[in-house]
C-alpha cells in the first residue's frame, strides 16, 4: 500500500456492505488482522472509527467488497499521517456536545447506529458509536 494514491475520506460516502455481496476471501486471517489492528488505531485516531467499526462486522465471512473497503481505510490513513490533535491553550473551555443516529442505516439487520462526540474547547474528550442491539421500530427509540 506504499505506492496507493491517498483517499480523502475513510469510506466512499452512502457505501452499504452487504453480507452476501462478492466472492469470499481466499485468506480470511490477513483481513481480521488488519481489521483488528485498524481497531486498535481508533484509540488514537477517532475519524476512521466510523468506517472501521463497518469492516468489522464482516470478520466472520469476509468478502471481496469488504476487502476494498479495508484497503481504502489505509489509503485514508496513509494520507493522514501527518494529521494530529492540538491540545494548546483556548481562551474560551466550553463543553460542546452532538449526537445523531441513522435510523435502520445497517442494510443486514435494519438496526440503528448512534454516536456523540464531546469536545471540550476545540479538543475532542470523547466520542462513540455503537448499533443498536434491538431493531428500532420508531424514529423515537432510534
Amino acid at each position: 500500500m506504499n505506492e496507493a494514491k491517498d483517499a480523502a475520506t475513510p469510506m466512499e460516502i452512502h457505501l452499504k456492505l452487504l453480507n452476501e455481496e462478492g466472492k469470499l476471501l481466499e485468506n480470511p486471517n490477513l483481513y481480521r488482522k488488519l481489521s483488528g489492528s485498524l481497531i486498535y488505531l481508533t484509540i488514537t485516531r477517532p475519524d476512521p472509527a466510523y468506517s472501521v467499526s463497518v469492516i468489522s462486522q464482516s470478520v466472520q465471512e469476509p468478502r471481496v467488497p469488504h476487502w476494498i473497503a479495508t484497503k481504502r481505510i489505509l489509503r485514508y490513513v496513509k494520507k493522514i499521517e501527518e494529521f494530529g490533535l492540538k491540545y494548546g491553550r483556548n481562551k474560551e473551555l466550553k463543553l460542546i456536545g452532538f449526537r445523531d443516529a441513522d435510523w435502520a442505516g445497517d442494510e443486514n439487520d435494519r438496526r440503528s447506529t448512534p454516536g456523540h462526540c464531546f469536545l471540550f474547547g476545540s479538543v475532542a474528550i470523547t466520542w462513540c458509536s455503537r448499533k443498536q442491539g434491538i431493531v428500532a421500530l420508531s424514529s423515537t427509540k432510534a
